[in-house]
């Protein structure tokens, strides 16, 4: 009798699809990643569009999201994410200061922020620690989150924190010099509803002008980085 083949008790591996629009840091995280002996890469996407078409084509276990991608950023692209799947974890890492925008993402159905100047193995314990079914964020977010849940003063303080989300993209977008009709175009919104914003964010941050609000946003958009 011809012999059996053992049976294959591997766990299958979980799949993460990376999502960022820097080619050479796409390839470092897909090695990253790829090394791990219960990890594979099944996915790449460049920007929103190319995303969400591989979240629906490739059902990834992890969506590893960067930030900052070109059009529509990641915070929106969370919550489209979100939208079509749920359950599916995402995992922000960005070159941007945890401070401002891990609540955002949490708040947004994120589930985990992480920097992009942390070392290799810390990215790797938050994806299994995310795919474990836990947040990963730093002890300094945790308590920042818990204080704003629980109504303490001791969340963050900045002003640009008040914004909304939206009011936050139109506010980051004007900080990259963005003219109104870009913005609107990039957000799909209208031009008025872009203004509507404008005089929103102008009101919080205590600005008298859309030139206060233009230095403002790029004076800020310059210390991110």
């Amino acid at each position: 009798m011809p012999k059996k083949n053992p049976p294959n008790d591997a766990p299958a591996k979980k799949r993460v699809l990376i999502v960022d629009d820097h080619p050479i840091f796409r390839a470092g995280l897909t090695g990253l990643v790829n090394l791990e002996a219960e990890l594979t890469v099944c996915g790449e996407a460049n920007d929103a569009a190319q995303a969400m078409q591989a979240v629906e084509k490739l059902h990834p276990d992890l969506v590893l999201l960067d930030m900052s991608l070109p059009g529509k950023g990641g915070l929106e692209l969370l919550k489209d994410i979100r939208a079509i799947a749920p359950q599916m974890p995402v995992l922000i890492i960005s070159m941007h200061d945890e401070t401002l925008y891990a609540e955002r993402v949490i708040k947004a159905g994120g589930r985990g922020y992480i920097m992009k100047q942390e070392g290799p193995e810390k990215i790797v314990q938050a994806i299994r620690k995310v795919l474990g079914g836990s947040i990963s964020v730093s002890e300094r977010i945790a308590a920042q989150i818990l204080d704003a849940m629980s109504g303490s003063k001791g969340g963050t303080s900045s002003s640009v924190s008040t914004l909304t989300d939206r009011e936050f993209e139109v506010y980051r977008l004007l900080g990259q010099g963005k003219e109104p009709h870009e913005i609107a175009r990039t957000l799909h919104l209208s031009i008025k509803t872009v203004d509507t914003h404008r005089a929103h964010i102008r009101q919080k941050l205590g600005l008298r002008n859309a030139t206060e609000l233009i230095h403002h946003a790029t004076r800020w958009t310059a210390e991110q980085g």
